[in-house]
């Protein structure tokens, strides 16, 4: 529930106009990276200590992007969602619990 009804929210949000994605956006990677923290505390897996900053992190610059604090081109929604596939799962969350 914490991570399965956001993410979805995330891929819908995609076909949104820019005030709703960023805006929705910014409240699920919020919930999203607190949870991760919350979870650290509870079970201490290792990838949470990475990927719960990392989605708030994230949160901002969607947000900052959907109202254009910053301009990440025409694509911005698509580079911010391969950044978090990439980076978030594939380097963040996958390889420090292979180590």
């Amino acid at each position: 529930m914490a991570w399965g009804i956001p993410t979805l929210i995330l891929i819908g949000s995609l076909f949104l106009s820019h005030p709703v994605n960023s805006i929705l956006w910014a409240v699920t990677l919020t919930w999203m990276g607190v949870a991760c923290l919350v979870n650290t505390r509870r079970c201490g897996r290792r990838h949470c200590l990475f990927t719960g900053p990392f989605f708030l992190l994230m949160a901002m610059v969607g947000l900052f992007h959907g109202f254009n604090v910053i301009w990440l081109g025409n694509n911005g929604w698509m580079y911010l969602a391969v950044s978090l596939v990439v980076i978030g799962w594939g380097v963040l969350w996958y390889l420090p619990e292979r180590i």
